[in-house]
């Protein structure tokens, strides 16, 4: 029989409210889709921030999802807005250090490790918060559910089929079209973007640092090859020192030691001397058998031997 009971309500989900200032949040993600439908050049990666206030969205296609195509695209958004105050992203392993074994969380925090996209996020001045859950950044998640509808038949329309032509349409035609039509007006926003000064080096916060220790003979290794550090630049107190080594989205190697730049030049690898062929011979054993191999033995089992009775005789002698 059924018999009425009180229901308690369900846990209901909240929706967090957007930030009320133009670059307070920017969402930042990548979606991976099959954007020009098989036509021409594989283009599988699109790499987007949007603002958390105003919806407004910049982004670009990248050849994969890896730390170096993202750290051009912050690069561009940088150029283009300023520095944002904080970003929201995924755990990805670009952004997050992963724990070592045996690794509590509090140690973890301590360690204050970073990686190579969290480092010139610090150094430029942007938080960093994780997202825990892909409805914690929805905004760029519903986001890219309209890229994968209304962008692949534009591109499909126009006719792309590069890697730089689709680029070129995103820049030209479709986010321009996206920030008109889908994003709030700024005009009721405080742009909290802070303006690039003359102290921040782009080219030196988004590349690609490692901690080097300069040899006794002024050299350090970078990428498997040797650099000589310039001889007027070299100083005794050097030695056994570190130096920040940068690689740059460019390409170029750039060295710092003190926070002064260093001239470095790559050395050549050592050449190894040629290789002579030597003759080996066996050596000769010292007797007069030709080739060094005695001959006694030849024909030893064909020779006739004694008779018995003459070899027995001869054995009795013997004893005597």
């Amino acid at each position: 029989m059924w018999k009425s009971r009180s229901r308690s309500a369900g846990e209901i989900h909240n929706w967090r409210p957007r930030r009320s200032c133009f670059g307070e949040l920017t969402q930042w993600d990548t979606s991976d889709h099959d954007w020009l439908e098989g036509r021409g050049e594989p283009v599988r990666y699109l790499v987007r921030m949007i603002d958390d206030a105003t919806s407004k969205s910049w982004g670009r296609f990248v050849h994969r999802d890896g730390t170096r195509e993202n750290r051009g695209v912050l690069w561009e958004y940088l150029e283009r807005y300023g520095r944002m105050v904080d970003v929201y992203t995924d755990r990805h392993s670009m952004f997050a250090a992963a724990p070592r074994r045996g690794e509590s969380d509090q140690q973890r925090v301590e360690s204050d490790r970073v990686t190579q996209m969290g480092r010139p996020l610090r150094e430029l001045g942007i938080g960093w918060i994780p997202a825990y859950s892909p409805q914690a950044k929805g905004r760029v998640e519903r986001s890219f559910g309209t890229d994968q509808d209304r962008l692949v038949k534009q591109l499909r329309l126009a006719k792309v089929k590069t890697m730089q032509g689709a680029n070129e349409f995103l820049a030209k035609e479709y986010w321009p079209e996206w920030n008109e039509r889908f994003a709030r007006p700024l005009a009721g926003f405080t742009d909290l973007h802070r303006p690039l000064t003359k102290e921040l080096d782009l080219a030196s916060a988004l590349s690609y640092v490692e901690q080097r220790v300069i040899a006794n003979d002024y050299t350090f290794s970078s990428g498997a090859r040797r650099y000589q550090i310039a001889r007027s630049q070299a100083t005794a107190g050097m030695k056994r020192q570190r130096l920040r080594v940068e690689l740059r989205l460019a390409g170029s190697l750039w060295a710092r030691y003190e926070g002064r730049w260093l001239g470095i030049d790559q050395r050549s690898p050592p050449q190894e001397p040629a290789k002579v062929a030597a003759v080996v011979r066996k050596p000769v054993r010292k007797d007069h058998n030709a080739g060094g191999k005695s001959s006694w033995m030849d024909g030893f089992f064909e020779r006739p031997g004694p008779p018995l009775w003459l070899a027995i005789g001869s054995a009795g002698e013997g004893t005597r």
